[in-house]
């Protein structure tokens, strides 16, 4: 099923949540809504559950209006972030949940809800814990258990809202291959909701990323990471070394030093965005040098504060080289960005 959506705003009183959102979702996509807290990705997600509504714009599931149908009838799965388990159900009967309040003309027999409780809990490699209870069950074991209810009422769209936040760094790892496994098996159109960049990038097909109710770029992982379209994108996703710069006469200067590189076609104060890892020592000069404060090694590679004169003064930035080009502390090094971005500020 597709998602359409066209113009969505939303406000708080005087805060704009959403503020003019078009996005489409295609049939079968995985989605990640990406951004930090407020950008407005939970307000859009409950928007396209029918939780919450909109003040302007329209929501359309395979071209047909959402909007004119409550929650209830949008076939929509919802996956919430503190699991939502019924404490004094079994696994069993909180899968079967929803199948079981059905109304009457489409509920399945008890056979039927018996037959599809275990084919979900199989699905999610869970079905020796039918009879256990939610306290039982460890955080990774609920959270797959809230997607199999989710799934029993065989929904034509599955919404997760920060699927994984709640869970510790080895189980949320461990969960992503999963759902992206999972994906790929029931084909489901999904979209979830996340602020950890290397989650969105790891299990979505494409990612959005939302910054003040907006959205900034929507992309595959590779081309919101390796293409950034707004400074916000650059400094959201990966890390980055951000210098101030200026662009006139058709160059790039940092304070009074022009840069051998592409000038951009900006003009005025501007900040360039490099990668840490794309930002290496040698010795042909751009113009870009500064002196080592420090080095320390971490396995194969080295990691060094550089300080770089600035027009204000200096600015100390961290980059990462192999061990095997050593470095010293009170040297001066050429730093030469492989791939870079100029935003103007």
């Amino acid at each position: 099923m597709t998602i359409e959506l066209a113009n969505i705003t939303k406000r708080f009183g005087a805060f704009a949540a959403l503020d003019g959102v078009d996005l489409t979702v295609a049939d079968g996509e995985l989605l990640a809504l990406l951004g930090p807290s407020g950008s407005g990705k939970t307000t859009l997600l409950r928007i396209i559950a029918g939780l919450d509504w909109p003040d302007g714009g329209t929501v359309a599931f395979d071209g047909e209006n959402a909007l004119a149908r409550g929650a209830g009838e949008r076939q929509v799965g919802f996956v919430f972030q503190h699991y939502a388990l019924f404490r004094h159900m079994s696994v069993f009967e909180n899968v079967a949940f929803g199948m079981r309040v059905q109304p009457r003309a489409i509920r399945k027999d008890e056979a039927g809800i018996h037959a599809r409780v275990k084919e979900l809990l199989d699905l999610v490699q869970l079905d020796w814990l039918a009879d256990r209870y939610p306290g039982q069950l460890s955080g990774g074991q609920r959270q797959r258990i809230a997607l199999a209810r989710a799934l029993a009422t065989a929904p034509r769209i599955l919404l997760l809202d920060e699927p994984f936040g709640a869970l510790d760094a080895k189980v949320r790892k461990e969960l992503r291959r999963w759902l992206r496994a999972l994906h790929q098996e029931i084909n489901v159109t999904s979209v979830f909701v996340t602020h950890d960049q290397e989650e969105a990038l790891e299990v979505a097909n494409r990612v959005v990323v939302m910054d003040k109710g907006r959205i900034e770029q929507v992309g595959t992982p590779g081309e919101i990471y390796d293409e950034p379209a707004t400074a916000f994108v650059h400094g959201f996703i990966g890390e980055s070394i951000v210098l101030p710069v200026n662009v006139a006469e058709g160059r790039v200067w940092i304070g009074d030093q022009p840069l051998n590189i592409a000038a951009p076609n900006v003009g005025g104060p501007s900040k360039l965005y490099v990668r840490r890892h794309d930002l290496r020592v040698g010795s042909e000069s751009v113009g870009l040098r500064g002196a080592v404060r420090h080095v320390r090694a971490f396995g194969a590679i080295q990691r060094a504060d550089i300080a770089v004169r600035t027009g204000g003064g200096e600015t100390v930035i961290e980059i990462d080289t192999p061990r095997d080009q050593p470095l010293r502390a009170g040297e001066t090094v050429e730093l030469h960005p492989r791939r870079y971005r100029i935003f103007a500020d």
